[in-house]
């Protein structure tokens, strides 16, 4: 990512360190570059890199996942290409397909799928299809109404 080209917000989200960060913004704002950015500085961190099996990416939608890992695939394979002995960025490469780059909806049924027995519910639940989503909201208006 040209920093120079970035707008004041894009480039204070990319270079923010201390602490967490969200970053908010509308549909065709960068959002994907400058996360695709943070996360390739993280992993190529000289004094304190990241593991990419170590970090959380949440996204809204598959479709934006799926980009974000493409972008940071290609991104490591950039800087592969500018430092070919690094064996640390290599690992990253290899390891992309086990990070967890996911919509919301995937993490927390993760979630739920790890800790079913903590939370108290059978270990074979299962999501509701949109047919079954709209039988139950019908269902609960009519009770309610």
């Amino acid at each position: 990512m040209n920093l120079d080209a970035c707008t004041p917000g894009q480039r204070a989200s990319v270079e923010h360190v201390d602490g967490p960060l969200l970053v908010s913004a509308g549909a065709g704002s960068g959002k994907t570059a400058v996360l695709t950015e943070r996360i390739i500085r993280r992993l190529c961190d000289k004094e304190k890199p990241a593991e990419i099996t170590r970090m959380l990416v949440v996204t809204f939608t598959k479709a934006a996942a799926a980009e974000l890992k493409a972008r940071i695939s290609s991104a490591l394979n950039d800087e592969l290409a500018r430092d070919p002995s690094n064996r640390r960025l290599a690992r990253q490469l290899l390891q992309l397909d086990r990070a967890k780059i996911c919509t919301i909806h995937s993490f927390c049924l993760d979630l739920l799928r790890e800790h079913f027995a903590i939370l108290g519910i059978p270990a074979d639940f299962r999501l509701a299809d949109d047919a079954e989503s709209k039988l139950l909201r019908q269902n609960l208006m009519a009770e309610l109404i």
